[in-house]
């Protein structure tokens, strides 16, 4: 049986978004239906002149989540016949951005007529959690949530203007005159459709599921995959037997964007081709579990609160590289330099073990201790990338938790982030305190990707922290790696870039075969040797 695909669009657009994948995919020999969901300005196949058309454009201000189901569940029926009926299971249910919501409920209803379920750049809902909270502009997202704190679900989100949709997601890819034809059809987006919750009964998650990843937008298969290794129970579902993946290299409408590619893909997905994931530790110990690559002291943790530290102590350098400062370290009395390490994310609140026990992070800790200062972890409560300003929060309180202890000299403290934990220099670069002697960040996230919905001027961008900074920054440290994503690599480039222009003092560590976060199968001595240069190097500048 040939499949039959029911596109359904998503936020402020209509089925005339799908026209290019359309066209392929008949040409293909697929049977394809476009969706235009219910809401003011949008065309209706078949709609007549209304004698009152304002009581018409008021009755579609007013459609909400299950006035889009129940279309989705109409085309479905078109197709196969009515609910009980005999119709073919070939339906291929294609869902984008906010559009994944109305797809799924329908597949909830009709899951016995779905053979697949694929969301193009959109995360898969969850029972009870209206659309709002998978709008990405956390700006535009506080817009319909205080009607809803008001108790109205009454009223549009008015569509981007031209300049406006990478609030939305990237636009890479699409062209000018692609982008001029979206903005000029954009129709506003009922509040009614963001504010209620998706409810499911569960039979939806018999169908098989594709995602379709474009990475530009800034996500690809191996951060889900890192994602699935933390451990967050919700995530498990995307490593079944029915559940696969494919990217593109693209930005947020590869619709627009790469339509041939796009259908060549949903041809695949009704195919059942794809990635498949695996569920955590079957392929091996996880990135963020795996060993530390350096020989550390075994000395004992002092844990207070969400901050552990790590202090030098007589014979504890013992089996550490004998480097000149480890056996310096063993003559000092009084007051130590530290250095704060921050772990990346979001990660899951409830990880297990949490990431202040993970080897990456402690062996860092303890390293630095057996090479004489004093090393301390941070667990910060970034669990969502709105949870920015939270962590910010917590790193500060910690750091000042680490100068105000007597054995740690508060006029010599380095910061070191990780990953994720990237955006979090920001605030740090816009405004250095005096003892603050270092900034360091391994493999980082320097501006927010643009799936994050951060607004141009949010506060967590190192980049532009950096170049509007109103005096120099500290010392620098950034350790590389060579196969990082394109999309993180990118952002490092634009603050390797701002720091020239600021003639900021930046020592770079390179992993030149090294991947994001590293893992068992990158270079063990590349990961050694950097590591112990970019330590020495943030050591160093403790020292000056």
């Amino acid at each position: 049986m040939e499949p039959v695909f029911i596109l359904v669009p998503g936020m402020f657009t209509d089925a005339h978004v799908w026209e290019g994948t359309a066209r392929r995919l008949t040409a293909a020999g697929a049977q394809v239906r476009a969706v235009t969901l219910a809401g003011p300005g949008r065309p209706r196949a078949g709609d007549d002149p209304e004698p009152d058309a304002g009581a018409h454009a008021e009755a579609e201000a007013e459609a909400d989540l299950e006035t889009h189901i129940e279309e989705v569940c109409a085309a479905i029926d078109a197709v196969t016949g009515a609910p009980g009926g005999t119709g073919g299971t070939g339906i291929v249910l294609v869902g984008h951005d906010y559009g994944v919501h109305p797809v799924l409920g329908a597949a909830d209803r009709r899951a016995e007529r779905v053979a697949r379920i694929v969301c193009v750049d959109a995360g898969l809902p969850q029972d009870g959690v209206p659309p709002l909270a998978a709008v990405p502009d956390q700006s535009v997202r506080a817009l319909p949530a205080e009607e809803a704190a008001a108790g109205t679900t009454a009223g549009v989100l008015p569509p981007p203007g031209r300049e406006e949709w990478t609030r939305w997601g990237s636009t890479a890819g699409v062209s000018e005159e692609a982008l001029d034809r979206l903005t000029a059809r954009a129709a506003p987006q009922p509040l009614g459709t963001l504010l209620r919750p998706l409810r499911l009964s569960g039979a939806a998650a018999a169908v098989p599921t594709t995602g379709v990843l474009c990475t530009a937008n800034g996500v690809g298969i191996d951060m889900v995959q890192r994602l699935v290794d933390l451990g967050d129970p919700a995530l498990r579902a995307l490593t079944g037997p029915g559940v696969t993946f494919f990217e593109l290299p693209t930005g947020h409408w590869p619709m627009l964007s790469c339509p041939e590619d796009l259908a060549g893909v949903l041809l695949r997905a009704a195919a059942g081709e794809g990635h498949r994931l695996t569920p955590p530790g079957a392929s091996g110990t996880p990135a963020h579990l795996h060993p530390f690559p350096l020989p550390v002291p075994e000395l004992p943790r002092e844990r207070r609160g969400n901050v552990d530290f790590y202090f030098p102590r007589p014979g504890g350098t013992k089996g550490i590289e004998g480097t000149e400062r480890a056996e310096r370290a063993e003559r000092v009395d009084g007051p130590r330099p530290a250095v704060v390490f921050v772990h990346g994310g979001p990660v899951p609140a409830g990880a297990e073990p949490s990431p202040r026990d993970w080897p990456v992070l402690a062996g860092h800790a303890r390293y630095a201790a057996g090479q004489g200062a004093v090393g301390v972890t941070v667990e910060h409560r970034l669990h969502d990338v709105a949870d920015y300003p939270r962590a910010a929060g917590d790193v500060a309180a910690a750091v000042d938790l680490v100068r105000a202890d007597p054995r740690v000299d508060g006029d010599r403290i380095a910061l070191w982030f990780f990953s994720g934990g990237g955006p979090l220099l920001a605030d740090w670069l816009a405004k250095p305190p005096a003892w603050l002697r270092c900034l360091a960040a391994a493999y980082p996230v320097l501006a927010p990707l643009p799936n994050w919905g951060m607004s141009a001027d949010s506060r967590f961008h190192p980049v532009r922290a950096l170049a509007d900074a109103g005096q120099a920054p500290p010392p620098l440290v950034l350790l590389r790696v060579g196969l990082e994503s394109p999309e993180i690599a990118a952002t490092v480039s634009g603050f390797l870039a701002a720091a020239g222009e600021r003639e900021a003092e930046v020592r770079v560590v390179d992993v030149p075969h090294g991947h994001h976060g590293g893992g068992p199968g990158d270079p063990e001595e590349e990961w050694r040797g950097a590591v112990r240069e970019a330590v020495r190097a943030v050591l160093d500048r403790l020292d000056a």
